[in-house]
């Protein structure tokens, strides 16, 4: 059974920042793409940073580039998020997923990020 559990969430200032860390098992993930997703309030959920688990090589959604790191520690089984220079409108639910060419098959449960101005 693949198991995704986010965890690092929380409260911070404007201008802080935030690890998010996502603990995978339950599979191999050598031929998956792992990637951060968030969701606002009131607002679809978005893309935010992916990363391939094998070579990985990263992309990042125009509004975290430069802030977010997306990155993976292959030996835990651990994918992470470092969030710098926080913006409130950086304030959501993040989700961490795992998937391949026909989609994200697999989902955590979220951890709540909330940036105060």
């Amino acid at each position: 059974q693949v198991q995704l559990v986010e965890s690092g969430g929380g409260l911070v200032q404007a201008g802080g920042s935030l690890r998010l860390s996502c603990a995978a098992s339950g599979r191999t993930f050598s031929n998956y793409a792992m990637a951060w997703f968030r969701q606002a309030p009131g607002k679809e959920r978005e893309f935010v940073a992916t990363i391939m688990w094998i070579g990985g090589s990263t992309y990042y959604a125009d509004s975290v580039k430069g802030r977010f790191t997306i990155s993976r520690d292959t030996a835990k089984n651990t994918l992470y998020l470092q969030m710098n220079s926080l913006k409130p409108e950086d304030t959501a639910v993040y989700y961490c997923a795992a998937g391949n060419s026909a989609g994200y098959d697999y989902w955590g449960q979220g951890t709540q990020v909330t940036v105060s101005s």
